[in-house]
Formats: C-alpha cells, structure tokens, sequence
C-alpha cells in the first residue's frame, strides 16, 4: 500500500469528494483525520474506514476558523506523532449573478474557501517543517481558470487558491514540502445547482469535452498520486480533472 505508516488530514471529509477521496486514502493505508463543520464518528466515511483497519480521528472544525485549525492539527500531531499529507477540500459554492450578488455571499465565500485554505496549510506546514517532508494538496477550480458566470465570488476565491499554491511550493520545497492544486468538476452537494439546476446545466456541460461531471471517486486516484511517493518531483502544478475543460 502506497501511503502505510503515513497521516492524513482530509478537511471537507464529510460527503462529496472528500469522502471519496478520505476513502482512496484509507485504502492505501492512511490514518485519517477527517475534519468537517458537521461530522460525526457514525457518519458512513467514517464507518467505512475504520472497517479497513485505519485509525481515524473526527474532529468538528470551520476551517475559516483559525484558532479551531490550529487546535484540529495539534491535536493530530498529538495522537499520530506527525502529519504526512494535507487534502485541503473544505469549501462552499452558493451561485447567484454579479449583480445580484450580496456583500455577505462574497464574504462567506471568500472566507471558508481561500482563509480556510490558507489557516490550513499554514498550521499543517508548521508541523511539516519540522518533519522535512510532507504533501499539501489544494483544491482549486477550473472556473478560477477559465472564468465563470453566476460565481465570481467562488472564482475568485478559488483564482486565489490557485496563486496560494504556487506561492507556498516555492517557499516550502527547499524543505522537502510539496504543494500542488487539483482542479475538479464533479458532481456533489455542493455542485448541486449547476451540475442538476437546467440555468446552469447546459452552459457548464458545453464546456466539457466530455459531456459530463466526474463522480466524486473518479477524483480519488488522482490525491493518491499527489500524497504518494510517486509525485515526489512534482509541486507548484495544478492537475485539472474536469473532462478537458482546461486544455493548457
């Protein structure tokens, strides 16, 4: 198994893609700890990992919550003695048009997307300077790319991710520390509305090559190879899993 003996933080871990994607892990043979607003030790991610033998840590954090980050990371530290990989997945999407737009919707997006990315990677590199080692994967988005239409404030965050991540795997790679974004269209939760809503539908799906939204465990292989041994040469990429809707 490609990532035995290594901890993982998942944020986001509850449902969607990091769930899938906690589950990838665990079966590489990860101890996870799995961090959302809302989760619980009887959720089915939960379940499901502890039955292949993993150790797994619950923990109920807001990631635009500072402090809470911290505590969520010293707390893994405590019980697992180090931190291997860091998926950071925890985000919101709540489309409405520019001008309809409210000063709260751009706020709350901006806050648990990009300050909720960059309380965790910070907490999470502490930790890994002091191991020499380690693989931060951000989750970005096409849109951030490409641009998008009823979510500037999501695109905006995300162009911010996207800019975080470059900016970190140059400072952390002289310490063994690996940054890199994915960039994935699937369709979950949180993707509900344009994925399903026929407002959004069609524009979005014209723009995929391959004419639809991934499942959340298509994503999963793709963290794997990022946290795993095998990527030790890449950081400061972005790998698009979005159908060939960014061709760069």
């Amino acid at each position: 198994m490609r990532l035995q003996g290594k901890v993982a933080i998942v944020t986001g871990a509850r449902k969607g893609i990091g769930s899938a994607v906690s589950m990838a892990l665990a079966r590489e043979g990860a101890d996870l700890v799995l961090v959302s607003r809302n989760i619980k030790r009887k959720d089915q991610v939960v379940l499901e990992i502890e039955k292949l033998g993993c150790n797994v840590i619950v923990s109920q954090v807001d990631v635009g919550e500072r402090a809470r980050v911290f505590s969520m990371v010293r707390e893994a530290v405590a019980q697992f003695g180090r931190v291997d990989v860091l998926f950071n997945n925890a985000g919101l999407s709540n489309p409405v048009m520019l001008w309809k737009m409210t000063g709260e919707q751009w706020d709350e997006i901006i806050r648990v997307n990009l300050k909720g990315t960059f309380n965790c990677l910070q907490a999470v590199a502490l930790q890994m300077l002091e191991q020499k080692r380690g693989s931060i994967i951000n989750v970005t988005s096409s849109e951030a790319i490409l641009g998008t239409i009823g979510q500037v404030n999501y695109a905006a965050a995300k162009g911010g991710v996207h800019a975080l991540t470059r900016s970190a795997a140059r400072e952390l790679a002289p310490y063994g520390i690996r940054v890199n974004n994915i960039a994935p269209m699937a369709d979950t939760d949180m993707t509900q509305k344009i994925a399903h809503d026929p407002k959004y539908k069609d524009k979005y799906l014209q723009r995929i090559p391959m004419g639809r939204f991934a499942q959340p465990a298509e994503i999963g292989p793709a963290v794997v190879f990022l946290a795993a041994d095998e990527s030790s040469y890449i950081t400061g990429q972005t790998l698009c899993i979005d159908g060939g809707m960014v061709s760069l």
